[in-house]
Order: C-alpha cells, then structure tokens, then sequence
C-alpha cells in the first residue's frame, strides 16, 4: 500500500512551481509524454475536461451564429508567401512535408524516403489556417449577400516548439480557430471583439479563472493582425498567461488571396476578416489557477467526475446494502444534472481512495458507513477547502447541487482575491525593476514607443500582457516608466508563459 501512495504523491508547489506542475499534469493522469519529441498524449481524464471545454465552447459560438467547418492539414508553402508578415510570424515554427513516399533500403533492414517520390510543392503542416481558409473563401463569397461568413474549426495544428511543457507549450496542440468574412470594418471589429467577450465569459464563468480583457500592443499582435485582442490571467506563481486571442485582420488576406464582394451597388470591394482561437493550453491555465499540494482543484463546471461517493464496510453485506443506497442516491443527483462515480474497488483502502480523488481535483466526496446508513447520514467533503461535516441523506440532491454552485463561486472568488492582492501600481524605473521580481500584475505608464517596450523586456524578461479594456480604471495621464516621456495610460506589464 505505501508503494500505492507514494506513486500519487505530488510535489510541493512552494519548493518549485514548474516541477509541482509538471508532476500534477502526470500524477493526476491528465497527460504525459510521448515517443515524438515534443509532443503529447492527452490522456482520457484529461481528455474529458477538454471534451467538457469544447462542449461548452461550441455551444456558445453556436449561439453567436457560427458554425463548424474543417480544412486541410495541409498547406501549400506558396500560400504562406503570400501575406508576408503572416508567414515571418510562424516561419521558425513550421513543420515540412518534402516527400509522399517511404521504400524499403537496400539492405533490407529499414524504410528510407523515396528521392524519386519529392513534391512539386512542398506542404506545410498547419500552423494557423488563415491562408488555406482564405484561398477557400474566395470559392465562397462572391456577393454581399454571402456575408458575413462565421466559421469555426476545431482542430489540431503543429508548430515546432523547442523548449516544450505539457499543455502549456507543445509541437502539436489541439485548439479551435474561428475564421470570418464580413462586408464592413465596422462588422469585422464587432466581431474580433464579440469573440473576445465570449471567451472571457466562458474563463469567468465555467473555468472560474478571473481574466483582463485588453488589446495587445503592435509588438505582441497576431502575425498578419491590425489588432489582436487578449484575455490575460495571472498564475499562482505570479507570472501572466495569456489565455486565448481574437484578431481583426482587416483586408490583409482578403487582398493577399483576392477575396471580393460586390457590393449593394454592384461595386467590387474585399471582404474584412477575424480569426480567433483557444487551445488545449487552457488546461495548464485551468491547473494552475485552483491546485494545490493535493491535486487537482477543478471547478465542477468542467469536473468530469463531480460526486464521488466511497462505501466504508467490513463484510460484503455491508457493502452491498451501501452501495444499493448509493445507487439510489446517484439516480437522484442525476435529476439534478451532477455526474456521480461510486468507488466500490475492494482493492483498494479508503484512505488510497480519498487520497487519489483528491488528487483528480473531484468537488466533492461522500463517504457512507454502516452507522452512517443506519443513521440516515453521510460524510459530505468538498475539494476546495478541504471541509467535511455529517449531513442528512433527506434532500442531500438538492443540497449537492447547491454545494457544487457555492464552490464554482468560491473558486472564482478565491482566484480573483489572489489576483488583486497581485497588482502594483508601479511609477519609477528603480521600482519597477523590484516589483517585477515578485510576480504579478504591474500597472505602468508607456510612452507608446516599441523600443521602450524591447528595452524593458531585455532588461527585466517582461512584457507588456495587455492594454487593458476592463477590470482596472488605466486612463490617466502620467509619465513612462522607463523613458519618462509623455503617457496617457497605464498598461499590464508581467512575466509570462
């Protein structure tokens, strides 16, 4: 039993937070590495809170009008040539395909690429879809009846990451992309901010992860972006993750790939474009905003398992007449819309038991024992405190449900106090030099200038998350912290992932 539990121990998070988050990710089952460099295999619990993000996601964005499509893996290298910035944004991240054949060697004893089997045009294997979509586009819209146009992908893509961290940073992730067309710029900025809402709505509310909605300055915009806007959250640790994007393109690859409309009046015009996107990297942000030394702390919203019920007994009498209540439990809770796992491994002790749905980061637990059966009770404990009390099994559905609302809350709250007792109003370059080497959120004054933007992050490894556009009052007039010059803002200034 000892081998058991020191196999789902995890490391302290205050002795080193990358290590603690490496072992979480694997310990909790979530995701581990795989034989190609770089890249993961999500395992199934960690595949269900993904599921659980994608389900809620989609059905948003189909309540905004989109609809889902898919396109090519891949993407012919003439296309990324195309919007010039686009490509100098990813060229260092893409994978190639140069050839469509293997042949046996000639001493038999492995497989080499076939010289005779090279592509006329080498493919790229997709690291953003704007190119092969807006080829496609053009096919599509012809009038402005055909608009707006509102695509959604969900998909994989590869970018060749170096330095990698599950989750977090990988050669391949999984992600959706949204893709639209619209007549006017207006439309189009409507749009890239809409979709930005909508993610901060769904990091709120289900992922109970408090964020900054802001727009990026020109240094940190999407490749090929007039503007690209953030939701930035801020890490246990201090440090800044940016948590998903939406770009207005204007007219770039509408131009690049010639893309017109007539007009109402006949008149050819391009189309105005946005993309917007999130990807499995969400799970790292979803870890490191609620665990802990324990596990896993997961908001019941994207809990695949969000009761677990575990039976104490000594005879399998026992077990069976508590296991027989707790299916009737279960059905109940079902009318409630909680999903619900008994534990019923002979196997296994309680406390291993207790100990591994800890670290699965389940909301809550109920334990039934004889007395407890006899008794017309249950032990109900909840995941984020780590609270236990005895409670009647009259109305307990009911009861849960109401739990399972008041930790979802208490998750968001306890992130959102954390994060404000994280942010710094920062006024000299001497201060902001200190400050920064605690983690958080700075809030400084900027000249507007890309230079002051590299100095400061050459000199102190941050950048600038965001102007923000909500959550702190940032119009002021002021001086730049590093330059001194004339500001008429305060911007977030972190390190991130």
């Amino acid at each position: 039993m000892a081998k058991e539990i020191d196999n789902k121990e995890v490391s302290n998070r205050e002795d080193d937070y990358s290590k603690w988050y490496n072992n979480l990710v694997v310990k909790a089952d979530l995701a581990e590495q795989s034989a190609v460099r770089g890249c993961m295999v999500i395992k199934p619990y960690g595949y269900a809170i993904w599921e659980k993000m994608h389900d809620e996601l989609d059905r948003m964005f189909k309540e905004t009008g989109h609809v889902n499509a898919y396109f090519p893996l891949f993407i012919p290298k003439s296309f990324l040539s195309r919007e010039a910035e686009h490509v100098e944004g990813f060229a260092k991240e893409c994978a190639v395909v140069t050839h469509h054949r293997l042949k046996v060697s000639d001493d038999g004893k492995g497989v080499v690429v076939d010289p005779e089997a090279r592509l006329e045009e080498e493919l790229i294997v997709r690291p953003t879809s704007e190119t092969i979509i807006w080829n496609t586009y053009k096919n599509w819209i012809k009038s402005w009846r055909d608009l707006p146009l509102l695509c959604n992908q969900w998909a994989n893509v590869v970018r060749w990451e170096m330095r990698t961290r599950l989750f977090l940073r990988t050669a391949e992730f999984l992600w959706q992309e949204g893709h639209t067309a619209h007549a006017t710029r207006e439309e189009a900025v409507e749009e890239a901010q809409r979709m930005v809402q909508v993610y901060a709505d769904f990091a709120r509310r289900t992922m109970a992860m408090p964020v900054v909605v802001g727009v990026k300055s020109e240094t940190e915009r999407f490749a090929g972006a007039l503007d690209t806007y953030t939701i930035e959250a801020m890490m246990q640790d201090g440090k800044a993750l940016q948590a998903g994007t939406s770009h207005f393109l204007g007219q770039n690859f509408a131009k690049a790939f010639d893309v017109q409309f007539a007009n109402r009046e006949g008149k050819l015009e391009y189309v105005w474009a946005t993309s917007w996107g999130v990807s499995t990297r969400l799970m790292g942000a979803l870890i490191m905003t609620h665990s802990d030394n324990n596990g896993l702390v997961l908001p019941p919203a994207l809990a695949p398992i969000q009761v677990v019920m575990v039976p104490i007994y000594k005879t399998e009498e026992e077990l069976a007449q508590i296991v027989g209540r707790m299916n009737e439990i279960k059905a109940e809770m079902a009318t409630q819309g909680i999903s619900v796992k008994i534990d019923d491994r002979d196997n296994l002790r309680p406390g291993f038991k207790f100990a591994e749905w800890e670290l699965k980061g389940v909301p809550v637990r109920i334990v039934i024992g004889p007395r407890d059966l006899q008794n017309g009770v249950v032990e109900l404990a909840r995941r984020d405190t780590m609270e236990k009390e005895s409670v009647s099994q009259e109305g307990l559905a009911a009861r849960v449900a109401g739990l399972l609302k008041d930790i979802q809350q208490h998750l968001y709250d306890k992130a959102a106090a954390f994060r404000e007792a994280n942010i710094r109003r920062v006024d000299t370059w001497d201060e902001f030099k200190v400050e920064i080497e605690k983690g958080g959120f700075l809030l400084c004054h900027w000249d507007g200038t890309p230079e002051t933007e590299e100095k400061i992050k050459e000199e102190t490894k941050a950048t600038i998350r965001c102007i923000p556009l909500d959550s702190f009052v940032c119009e002021e007039e002021g001086k730049c912290v590093y330059s001194g010059r004339p500001s008429h803002r305060r911007v977030i200034f972190a390190r991130a992932y």
